[in-house]
């Protein structure tokens, strides 16, 4: 698979599963900030699937879903939880909604698991695709690094579904 290959060209290719294993307490995201600020001032998450700010990704799981792709996320966060957090869960029901199946981990029920140092997107457990970021939480340069040794692909895996074990589901986490 060629280098610069795109998130979503990786997720269109996927024939069995996509899992996303998401480690940070905060992100700082540009393309997030507005709804992020927004959601700080007022409370008010848009939480509607068809909006101009979700639709892409509905989308995008939507159409992997259709398919028979099976799309995991699983969240490690510390407790009480940061504002992101918050605001994250607050957006959950539209990930469940696109199709994807989201559990959280305390981070104080993780500190047996040996974890990668990084976020990172497993597609049909052979193609890592790990998320960079800036202590601010924004995209580094770049942001992307695509991953296909097969050991490197497996401690990966084998770290996604540790968490996932342990992991609570959406409807039964209560934010602390």
């Amino acid at each position: 698979m060629p280098p610069n290959v795109s998130f979503s060209e990786l997720l269109t290719e996927a024939q069995q599963s996509a899992v996303h294993l998401e480690m940070r307490d905060a992100y700082g995201v540009g393309d997030e900030a507005d709804d992020f600020d927004h959601w700080k001032r007022t409370g008010d998450r848009d939480a509607d699937p068809a909006s101009a700010y979700w639709a892409p990704w509905v989308d995008l799981i939507q159409t992997a879903t259709a398919r028979g792709v099976t799309v995991r996320r699983a969240r490690v966060v510390s407790e009480p939880v940061t504002d992101y957090i918050r605001y994250e869960y607050a957006g959950t029901p539209v990930n469940i909604h696109a199709g994807e199946q989201v559990r959280w981990l305390p981070r104080r029920l993780a500190s047996d698991l040996m974890l990668p140092g990084n976020d990172l997107w497993i597609f049909d457990g052979q193609t890592l695709l790990f998320n960079h970021f800036t202590g601010e939480g924004n995209w580094t340069e770049p942001g992307l690094e695509l991953r296909t040794e097969p050991h490197i692909v497996k401690q990966c895996a084998d770290a996604f579904e540790a968490v996932w074990d342990r992991a609570v589901p959406h409807d039964q986490y209560n934010l602390l």
